[in-house]
């Protein structure tokens, strides 16, 4: 049984082999890999990067010991937190976007407060 030519999906270069074979070598593959991961691992760095600092504020701004506070958006906004990265979200019941940095949640109402809070752990809790 033979197999048709086709490209590599790194170097182009025509070769033949099992049909879900889809590199010429396995030099092409590991270079492919190297590269998704290293582009990969770039992207998230960033993006972490950016969750880190929005925690730091919201941590900056509740203190050591405060479990929730009521603040202005132009606060959070001085601050360059950025409101469009979250670690998760949820609709309260009261249909009400509740958005996650990590360890605090924040919801952010029509008169333009803000609503941060601390998320304790178990672990938390028994300390």
């Amino acid at each position: 049984m033979t197999h048709p030519e086709r490209p590599c999906k790194l170097c182009k270069k025509m070769f033949t082999g099992k049909e879900t074979k889809i590199f010429c070598s396995p030099i092409c593959k590991a270079d492919y890999h190297f590269k998704l991961k290293r582009v990969t691992n770039d992207a998230a760095r960033s993006i972490d990067k950016i969750l880190h600092r929005n925690r730091s504020t919201l941590l900056e701004i509740m203190g050591k010991n405060s479990s929730q506070k009521k603040v202005d958006r132009s606060l959070l906004d001085q601050k360059k937190f950025n409101w469009h990265y979250v670690t998760s979200y949820h609709l309260n019941s009261a249909n009400k976007m509740v958005n996650y940095v990590y360890d605090f949640s924040w919801m952010l109402f029509s008169d333009q407060e803000v609503l941060i809070k601390r998320i304790r752990r178990l672990s938390d809790e028994a300390e």
